[in-house]
C-alpha cells in the first residue's frame, strides 16, 4: 500500500508539472597557459596560494584539512578571510572542492558555508582549463549581496591565476602596505 501512494505522488507531482528549482551557482572558467601539475601546485599549497590568491595561506591538501586564504593577515583571527574552510575532497590533479564563508563584511552570511568545486582539464601540454563552480546559495538580501560578490571575486582570482602562470607571482606588498595603513588609523 505504501508503495502504491509514492507511485501514485510521483506520478501526481510528475502530471502537474512541478518542478524544484534550479540551484543558483557561480560558474567561472579560465585557460591557464601552465601544465595541469603546475596548477594544481597553486590550489593545493600554501606557495602556490600565495602567489595568486591572497597574501597569506594554512593549506593541508587532505580531506578535512585546512584551507584558509587570509586575504587581511593582519585582522583578528575569524576576520582574516576565509578562515576555518576545509577541503572537502582532493582528486590530483583534476579537482579539488572546499568550503567556503562570505567576506568580513556580510557577517549575517558569514557564518554560513558554502561550497566551491575547482576542475583542472589538460587542453594541450602547457595548458591547463580551470573552471570554477560556487554553490550552497542562500535566499535573501543578505546572501544576493554575498552572491553578487563572489561572482565579481571569482573572476578576479582566476584572472590572477593566469597572470600569475604568465607574469610570475602576484605582488600584494601595496595590498600590505594599504591594509597596514588602515590599520593603523584605526588604533
Amino acid at each position: 500500500m505504501k508503495i502504491a501512494a509514492a507511485i501514485l505522488s510521483a506520478l501526481c507531482l510528475a502530471a502537474c508539472g512541478h518542478v524544484a528549482a534550479a540551484e543558483r551557482m557561480i560558474e567561472k572558467q579560465v585557460v591557464v597557459d601552465a601544465p595541469i601539475a603546475e596548477v594544481w601546485k597553486s590550489w593545493t599549497t600554501r606557495e602556490g596560494v600565495k602567489a595568486f590568491f591572497a597574501p597569506d595561506a594554512r593549506i593541508e591538501p587532505r580531506s578535512g584539512g585546512l584551507f584558509e586564504i587570509h586575504m587581511n593577515p593582519y585582522a583578528e583571527p575569524g576576520m582574516r578571510g576565509a578562515d576555518d574552510m576545509r577541503f572537502l575532497a582532493l582528486q590530483e590533479p583534476n579537482m579539488l572542492s572546499f568550503t567556503w564563508n562570505a567576506p568580513p563584511s556580510l557577517p549575517e552570511v558569514r557564518t554560513q558555508r558554502t561550497v566551491v568545486i575547482v576542475r583542472l582539464r589538460e587542453l594541450a601540454p602547457g595548458e591547463t582549463q580551470v573552471s570554477l563552480t560556487h554553490l550552497g546559495w542562500g535566499e535573501g538580501e543578505k546572501w544576493d549581496a554575498a552572491y553578487a560578490y563572489f561572482d565579481r571575486a571569482w573572476g578576479n582570482v582566476l584572472a590572477n591565476l593566469r597572470k600569475r602562470h604568465v607574469d610570475g607571482p602576484i605582488d600584494f606588498k601595496p595590498f600590505l602596505e594599504r591594509l597596514k595603513a588602515q590599520s593603523a588609523d584605526k588604533k
